[in-house]
Protein backbone atom coordinates (compact mmCIF):
# COMPACT_ATOMS: atom_id res chain seq x y z
CA UNK A 1 0.00 0.00 0.00
CA UNK A 2 1.30 3.48 -0.84
CA UNK A 3 1.87 5.94 2.01
CA UNK A 4 -0.89 8.54 2.35
CA UNK A 5 1.38 11.41 1.25
CA UNK A 6 2.39 9.52 -1.87
CA UNK A 7 -1.23 8.73 -2.66
CA UNK A 8 -2.24 12.38 -2.34
CA UNK A 9 0.66 13.41 -4.55
CA UNK A 10 -0.47 11.00 -7.26
CA UNK A 11 -4.02 12.30 -7.06
CA UNK A 12 -2.76 15.87 -7.35
CA UNK A 13 -0.88 14.94 -10.51
CA UNK A 14 -4.07 13.63 -12.07
CA UNK A 15 -5.85 16.89 -11.28
CA UNK A 16 -3.34 18.85 -13.34
CA UNK A 17 -2.60 16.28 -16.06
CA UNK A 18 -3.80 16.83 -19.66
CA UNK A 19 -7.09 15.16 -20.47
CA UNK A 20 -7.39 13.17 -23.67
CA UNK A 21 -10.58 14.32 -25.44
CA UNK A 22 -12.72 11.51 -26.83
CA UNK A 23 -16.16 11.82 -28.44
CA UNK A 24 -18.31 14.28 -26.52
CA UNK A 25 -17.20 17.16 -24.34
CA UNK A 26 -14.75 17.73 -21.49
CA UNK A 27 -15.68 19.90 -18.49
CA UNK A 28 -12.92 21.07 -16.13
CA UNK A 29 -12.87 23.34 -13.13
CA UNK A 30 -14.67 24.06 -9.89
CA UNK A 31 -15.16 21.21 -7.44
CA UNK A 32 -18.17 23.11 -6.08
CA UNK A 33 -19.84 23.09 -9.50
CA UNK A 34 -18.97 19.43 -9.88
CA UNK A 35 -20.27 18.37 -6.45
CA UNK A 36 -23.42 20.48 -6.63
CA UNK A 37 -24.41 19.77 -10.24
CA UNK A 38 -22.39 17.15 -12.09
CA UNK A 39 -22.09 14.44 -9.43
CA UNK A 40 -25.84 14.03 -8.94
CA UNK A 41 -26.98 14.98 -12.45
CA UNK A 42 -24.35 13.90 -15.01
CA UNK A 43 -26.23 10.81 -16.22
CA UNK A 44 -29.46 12.80 -16.60
CA UNK A 45 -27.63 15.63 -18.39
CA UNK A 46 -26.06 13.19 -20.84
CA UNK A 47 -29.44 11.57 -21.50
CA UNK A 48 -31.21 14.90 -22.02
CA UNK A 49 -28.51 16.40 -24.25
CA UNK A 50 -27.46 13.25 -26.11
CA UNK A 51 -23.81 14.15 -25.40
CA UNK A 52 -21.12 12.18 -23.58
CA UNK A 53 -19.40 14.24 -20.88
CA UNK A 54 -15.99 13.82 -19.24
CA UNK A 55 -15.76 15.79 -16.00
CA UNK A 56 -12.45 16.77 -14.39
CA UNK A 57 -12.95 18.58 -11.06
CA UNK A 58 -10.00 20.68 -9.89
CA UNK A 59 -10.37 24.45 -9.52
CA UNK A 60 -12.06 27.39 -11.28
CA UNK A 61 -8.79 28.94 -12.49
CA UNK A 62 -7.46 25.58 -13.70
CA UNK A 63 -10.66 24.99 -15.65
CA UNK A 64 -10.33 28.34 -17.41
CA UNK A 65 -6.69 27.63 -18.23
CA UNK A 66 -7.68 24.24 -19.65
CA UNK A 67 -10.25 26.02 -21.82
CA UNK A 68 -7.57 28.30 -23.31
CA UNK A 69 -5.27 25.33 -23.87
CA UNK A 70 -8.03 23.38 -25.68
CA UNK A 71 -7.97 20.65 -23.02
CA UNK A 72 -11.57 21.39 -22.12
CA UNK A 73 -14.71 22.44 -23.95
CA UNK A 74 -16.32 23.96 -20.86
CA UNK A 75 -14.85 25.53 -17.74
CA UNK A 76 -16.87 25.02 -14.57
CA UNK A 77 -16.54 28.10 -12.39
CA UNK A 78 -17.86 29.04 -8.96
CA UNK A 79 -16.40 32.54 -8.68
CA UNK A 80 -17.14 35.80 -10.49
CA UNK A 81 -15.53 35.53 -13.92
CA UNK A 82 -14.25 39.10 -13.69
CA UNK A 83 -12.31 38.25 -10.53
CA UNK A 84 -10.76 35.17 -12.11
CA UNK A 85 -9.72 37.14 -15.19
CA UNK A 86 -7.83 39.63 -13.01
CA UNK A 87 -5.84 36.73 -11.58
CA UNK A 88 -5.25 35.00 -14.93
CA UNK A 89 -4.18 38.18 -16.71
CA UNK A 90 -1.36 38.58 -14.21
CA UNK A 91 -0.07 35.18 -15.28
CA UNK A 92 -0.75 35.52 -19.00
CA UNK A 93 -1.94 38.74 -20.58
CA UNK A 94 -2.17 37.35 -24.13
CA UNK A 95 -4.96 34.76 -23.86
CA UNK A 96 -8.15 35.63 -25.81
CA UNK A 97 -10.17 36.69 -22.78
CA UNK A 98 -12.64 38.61 -24.95
CA UNK A 99 -13.79 35.33 -26.49
CA UNK A 100 -15.03 33.87 -23.21
CA UNK A 101 -18.79 33.35 -22.92
CA UNK A 102 -20.30 32.75 -19.49
CA UNK A 103 -23.59 30.95 -18.78
CA UNK A 104 -24.87 31.17 -15.21
CA UNK A 105 -26.45 27.88 -14.15
CA UNK A 106 -27.33 28.25 -10.48
CA UNK A 107 -26.83 30.41 -7.42
CA UNK A 108 -26.17 28.94 -3.99
CA UNK A 109 -25.77 30.68 -0.64
CA UNK A 110 -22.41 31.08 1.06
CA UNK A 111 -22.38 30.30 4.78
CA UNK A 112 -20.03 30.56 7.76
CA UNK A 113 -19.39 27.24 9.49
CA UNK A 114 -18.57 26.97 13.19
CA UNK A 115 -17.78 24.05 15.48
CA UNK A 116 -20.82 22.71 17.35
CA UNK A 117 -19.08 23.48 20.65
CA UNK A 118 -19.07 27.19 19.82
CA UNK A 119 -21.88 28.99 21.74
CA UNK A 120 -21.82 32.00 19.37
CA UNK A 121 -24.46 31.45 16.68
CA UNK A 122 -24.98 35.01 15.42
CA UNK A 123 -22.92 38.15 14.92
CA UNK A 124 -23.62 41.46 13.22
CA UNK A 125 -22.59 42.19 9.65
CA UNK A 126 -20.04 44.68 10.97
CA UNK A 127 -18.55 42.06 13.28
CA UNK A 128 -18.16 39.41 10.57
CA UNK A 129 -16.43 42.00 8.37
CA UNK A 130 -14.03 42.85 11.20
CA UNK A 131 -13.29 39.16 11.73
CA UNK A 132 -12.47 38.70 8.05
CA UNK A 133 -10.28 41.83 8.06
CA UNK A 134 -8.41 40.68 11.17
CA UNK A 135 -9.76 43.40 13.45
CA UNK A 136 -11.57 40.90 15.70
CA UNK A 137 -9.28 38.00 16.61
CA UNK A 138 -10.93 36.22 19.54
CA UNK A 139 -14.41 34.73 20.05
CA UNK A 140 -14.48 36.55 23.41
CA UNK A 141 -14.92 39.84 21.50
CA UNK A 142 -18.28 38.65 20.11
CA UNK A 143 -19.64 37.09 23.31
CA UNK A 144 -17.96 33.71 23.10
CA UNK A 145 -15.17 31.87 24.94
CA UNK A 146 -11.60 33.12 25.20
CA UNK A 147 -10.42 31.32 22.06
CA UNK A 148 -8.64 32.60 18.92
CA UNK A 149 -10.70 32.72 15.73
CA UNK A 150 -9.14 30.56 13.01
CA UNK A 151 -10.58 31.18 9.54
CA UNK A 152 -10.62 28.11 7.31
CA UNK A 153 -10.91 28.60 3.56
CA UNK A 154 -9.85 27.25 0.19
CA UNK A 155 -6.56 28.60 -1.16
CA UNK A 156 -6.55 31.74 -3.29
CA UNK A 157 -8.89 31.56 -6.25
CA UNK A 158 -11.69 29.68 -4.49
CA UNK A 159 -15.22 30.68 -5.42
CA UNK A 160 -16.53 31.14 -1.85
CA UNK A 161 -13.61 33.38 -0.94
CA UNK A 162 -14.06 35.44 -4.11
CA UNK A 163 -17.80 35.86 -3.51
CA UNK A 164 -17.26 37.00 0.08
CA UNK A 165 -14.56 39.48 -0.92
CA UNK A 166 -16.67 40.86 -3.77
CA UNK A 167 -20.02 41.16 -1.98
CA UNK A 168 -19.19 41.61 1.70
CA UNK A 169 -15.73 43.22 1.71
CA UNK A 170 -16.36 45.44 -1.33
CA UNK A 171 -13.53 43.91 -3.32
CA UNK A 172 -10.95 43.94 -0.52
CA UNK A 173 -9.13 40.70 0.38
CA UNK A 174 -9.70 38.60 3.48
CA UNK A 175 -6.79 39.68 5.67
CA UNK A 176 -7.19 37.89 9.00
CA UNK A 177 -3.98 36.38 10.41
CA UNK A 178 -3.22 32.70 10.88
CA UNK A 179 -5.69 31.43 8.26
CA UNK A 180 -5.98 27.68 7.76
CA UNK A 181 -5.78 27.15 4.00
CA UNK A 182 -7.03 23.94 2.38
CA UNK A 183 -6.92 22.67 -1.19
CA UNK A 184 -10.58 21.85 -1.87
CA UNK A 185 -13.91 22.98 -0.44
CA UNK A 186 -14.87 19.65 1.13
CA UNK A 187 -11.92 19.97 3.52
CA UNK A 188 -13.25 23.21 5.04
CA UNK A 189 -16.10 21.55 6.96
CA UNK A 190 -13.88 18.66 8.05
CA UNK A 191 -11.42 21.09 9.66
CA UNK A 192 -14.24 23.00 11.39
CA UNK A 193 -15.58 19.74 12.84
CA UNK A 194 -12.22 19.24 14.57
CA UNK A 195 -11.21 22.81 15.48
CA UNK A 196 -13.34 24.51 18.23
CA UNK A 197 -12.18 28.01 17.27
CA UNK A 198 -12.62 27.63 13.52
CA UNK A 199 -14.73 29.79 11.23
CA UNK A 200 -15.13 28.03 7.88
CA UNK A 201 -16.05 29.73 4.61
CA UNK A 202 -18.23 27.30 2.64
CA UNK A 203 -21.48 26.75 0.75
CA UNK A 204 -24.62 26.19 2.78
CA UNK A 205 -25.01 22.73 1.23
CA UNK A 206 -21.61 21.68 2.55
CA UNK A 207 -22.64 22.73 6.07
CA UNK A 208 -25.82 20.69 5.88
CA UNK A 209 -23.79 17.60 5.03
CA UNK A 210 -21.29 18.09 7.87
CA UNK A 211 -21.42 17.95 11.65
CA UNK A 212 -21.13 21.72 12.14
CA UNK A 213 -23.34 24.73 12.87
CA UNK A 214 -23.90 27.95 10.95
CA UNK A 215 -22.82 31.36 12.22
CA UNK A 216 -25.51 33.84 11.15
CA UNK A 217 -24.40 37.34 10.16
CA UNK A 218 -27.51 38.96 8.70
CA UNK A 219 -25.80 39.10 5.29
CA UNK A 220 -26.85 37.05 2.26
CA UNK A 221 -23.88 36.18 0.06
CA UNK A 222 -24.58 34.27 -3.12
CA UNK A 223 -22.15 32.21 -5.15
CA UNK A 224 -22.85 31.88 -8.86
CA UNK A 225 -22.07 28.55 -10.53
CA UNK A 226 -21.46 29.01 -14.26
CA UNK A 227 -20.21 27.30 -17.39
CA UNK A 228 -17.74 29.14 -19.61
CA UNK A 229 -16.94 28.47 -23.25
CA UNK A 230 -14.25 29.87 -25.53
CA UNK A 231 -16.27 31.46 -28.29
CA UNK A 232 -19.95 30.86 -28.98
CA UNK A 233 -21.06 27.32 -28.12
CA UNK A 234 -21.81 24.92 -30.94
CA UNK A 235 -25.35 23.51 -31.27
CA UNK A 236 -24.32 20.35 -29.39
CA UNK A 237 -22.64 22.39 -26.68
CA UNK A 238 -25.83 24.43 -26.38
CA UNK A 239 -27.73 21.17 -25.79
CA UNK A 240 -25.46 20.49 -22.81
CA UNK A 241 -25.96 23.99 -21.41
CA UNK A 242 -29.74 23.83 -21.82
CA UNK A 243 -29.91 20.38 -20.19
CA UNK A 244 -27.84 21.54 -17.21
CA UNK A 245 -29.93 24.69 -16.82
CA UNK A 246 -33.16 22.72 -16.75
CA UNK A 247 -32.01 19.89 -14.51
CA UNK A 248 -30.07 22.06 -12.06
CA UNK A 249 -33.10 24.34 -11.70
CA UNK A 250 -35.27 21.38 -10.82
CA UNK A 251 -32.76 20.18 -8.20
CA UNK A 252 -32.56 23.40 -6.15
CA UNK A 253 -32.83 22.28 -2.55
CA UNK A 254 -30.89 24.60 -0.24
CA UNK A 255 -30.48 28.03 -1.84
Amino acid sequence: MLPRVATLSILACFAFAPVAKADGFVLQGSTTFNNRIMVPLQAAIEAASGQKLTVVPNKTSIGLQALFEKRADFAMISAPLENELKFLKKENATSPYDQLRSFEILRTRVAFAINKENPVHAVSAAQIEKILRGEILNWREVGGPDRPIRIVMVRSGGGVQASIEEQLLKGKPISAPDIIVVQISSQVVKIVEQEPGALGLAQLGALLKGDVAELRSGETIEQALSLVTLGEPTPNMRKVIDAILELAGESRDFD
